[in-house]
């Protein structure tokens, strides 16, 4: 396992980063984190939704809460969902960061391909 330490306390650990991933590669993890972002839902408004068992709506709500993705409250019985705004955005500055690494390697490829041939 490789592990960094972070410069900057908005910078994900890879812990983090790992969590991450893994709770957005279902498309039903990314349904809720978008249902959740439009407004806060119970679990149990979010579990009508899907042809699933509510137990499997827990489990991947579980998942985005680990990842930090979402939050949830408990208002009497039911459970209450929000996504987490301050986590989506330090996820999105590394995907960013990401983005602008592979930005810099296609215009140094593209300057290189510019450059003139001298060899003919």
């Amino acid at each position: 396992m490789v592990t960094h330490k972070t410069s900057a306390r908005s910078e994900l650990t890879d812990e983090q980063i790992d969590r991450v991933f893994h709770a957005l590669a279902t498309a039903t993890r990314r349904d809720i984190l978008r249902r959740t972002i439009e407004r806060e839902q119970s679990v149990s408004t979010l579990a009508a939704e899907y042809d699933m068992s509510f137990a499997a709506v827990q489990k991947h709500v579980a998942v985005l809460e680990a990842a930090e993705l979402i939050v949830k409250r408990a208002d009497g019985r039911e459970r209450l969902v929000r996504a987490d705004p301050a986590m989506i955005a330090r996820a999105r500055a590394l995907l960013s960061r990401y983005e602008d690494l592979w930005r810099t390697r296609i215009d140094r490829l593209d300057a290189l391909l510019a450059e003139p041939d001298d060899h003919t």
